[in-house]
């Protein structure tokens, strides 16, 4: 378990651009099932989630045509049991973080896993987005 003084500024990345936070599993649940679009993100201290997960679903936001309508993120190592939650649903794709996921009306529609993010520039990350954004927003 990761203190909280030290994630906060790693919450704080996505938070301030209109991430809610969801740490238990009942705010979990509440989000995948709101209608729409939802992009949530499992965020991690690792290297690649500050390297070129959090800026680049930053920048996938900045000036999209089409964005999810509901954001939300657990963190890994933090919110334990959201995130075992959240994984559920991301299933038949296994444990990964950081990773994001998209869900229209509760079903899972994008997975973008730790491997598709290590490697990748924020660019390349934001342009990826913006492509599944485009095709189910």
């Amino acid at each position: 378990m990761y203190p909280p003084e030290l994630v906060a500024p790693m919450r704080a990345e996505l938070d301030q651009v209109g991430f809610k936070q969801t740490p238990t599993v009942e705010e979990v649940d509440a989000a995948v099932n709101t209608p729409g679009t939802v992009l949530m993100v499992l965020n991690s201290v690792c290297g690649c989630a500050a390297g070129s997960m959090r800026p680049g679903v930053r920048k996938s936001l900045e000036n999209a045509e089409k964005k999810p309508m509901t954001l939300v993120s657990s963190f890994a190592g933090v919110d334990r049991d959201a995130v075992v939650r959240a994984r559920q649903y991301m299933l038949p794709y296994p444990p990964s973080s950081p990773c994001i996921a998209l869900f229209k009306d509760g079903k899972l529609m994008h997975m973008v896993e730790r491997h598709h993010i290590e490697g990748r520039t924020a660019d390349m990350i934001a342009e990826h987005l913006k492509m599944v954004y485009a095709e189910f927003c």
